[in-house]
């Protein structure tokens, strides 16, 4: 029985907390010390003050940042992040980076296989890709340029994509797009909105997404013509990841939800109605009777770090339990959609259980 496809998940996802203090060339590493992890996309955030949200990738430069709570175009921001290091990364003194007297909060994952497809020439898809991905992680990080006809796009991973995040980095106002396999191929979800996920059959051309290619439809969102575009693309894996959905139950003592690891970091939202989206993470969780972790930060929002007694959840051996009847959370028949990623797996390959905090 394989009880996991990953032992250490720190080899493919990290958190780091820092404080900020306004210098250029500041190298942070990650707290781990076993072992280095080179990451390819980097999430900031300042918890402490209003400040946007930056993500960036190794795909596109460590100079391109893209804002999750935002619809602008990708930007130039030299004196933001300057490089992605063999254990960390590089940050100039830039306040939503590395302000003095701000505290922040950096996700990082690791791809790191360069892959380029042209379409023609391997038959595979129909849009030219390259990008970077690692199989045994599930992720992948994808660029292409739309052409504005329905088409599809190697993804470079080896597995069905559970979850994609995308968007176009030239035009203003356009939204994130999200593909989740709970809502299926005619809903879009917006990473930058509070909205409901509402029907669409052409960004994703009412199509579900192969081992090989994603589907696009002739959507300005996600194929808009001449312009290139970067997608983010996970899959499912045993004892890392987990890519589900749930319906709430209105109790402070909530429903248990099942991962097969001890989260690290776990992202949702209410999908059937306008909320916010919600992180949690166990580098900032403060742990009340009950283990939960109720420091949120809103991912389309500029908000700092928010607290509560009405929000969270418990982080457990093999998944997480919601401990609230907050409506962002656990609403009374509420859907919601969730993506986490592990701090351990419930029981190792050699067959070593995880303990809860």
């Amino acid at each position: 029985m394989a009880y996991t496809d990953t032992d250490k998940p720190s080899d493919y996802f990290r958190i780091k907390l820092y404080a900020g203090n306004a210098t250029n060339n500041r190298a942070i590493t990650w707290d781990e010390t076993d072992t280095n992890m080179q990451p390819n996309m980097l999430w900031f955030k300042s918890r402490t003050d209003t400040q946007t949200h930056g993500i960036f990738d190794s795909v596109r430069g460590a100079i391109k940042r893209l804002i999750p709570s935002s619809t602008a175009a990708e930007g130039d921001e030299a004196a933001d992040l300057d490089s992605f290091d063999t254990n960390g990364f590089t940050v100039d003194a830039a306040d939503n980076m590395n302000g003095s007297s701000r505290n922040f909060v950096t996700w990082g994952w690791k791809a790191g296989t360069s892959f380029t497809n042209d379409a023609s020439g391997t038959g595979i898809g129909s849009i030219d890709s390259a990008g970077s991905v690692n199989q045994d992680a599930g992720f992948s990080i994808c660029s292409y340029t739309g052409t504005g006809s329905a088409g599809t796009i190697k993804h470079g991973l080896s597995s069905v994509p559970s979850t994609i995040i995308l968007k176009n980095r030239i035009a203003g106002d356009i939204y994130w797009y999200v593909y989740h396999k709970s809502l299926g191929n005619d809903t879009e979800l917006y990473l930058n909105g509070t909205d409901a996920a509402p029907s669409s059959t052409s960004a994703w051309n009412d199509t579900n997404p192969t081992s090989s290619v994603f589907s696009v439809g002739s959507h300005g969102g996600t194929n808009a013509s001449g312009q290139a575009t970067i997608a983010y693309c996970f899959a499912e894996k045993k004892g890392y990841s987990k890519f589900g959905s749930y319906i709430g139950n209105g109790n402070a003592d909530g429903t248990f939800f099942y991962t097969g690891f001890k989260p690290a970091f776990i992202i949702q939202k209410r999908s059937d109605a306008t909320y916010d989206w919600q992180l949690h993470d166990n580098k900032r969780g403060q742990y009340f009777p009950g283990n939960v972790v109720n420091n949120r930060i809103e991912p389309n929002a500029s908000n700092a770090e928010g607290t509560g007694d009405d929000i969270g959840y418990d982080f457990l051996s093999n998944g997480f339990k919601t401990r609230t009847s907050n409506a962002n959370y656990n609403a009374s028949g509420g859907n919601y959609i969730y993506m986490a990623f592990a701090e351990n797996p419930f029981v190792t390959s050699t067959g070593v259980p995880a303990t809860a905090k």
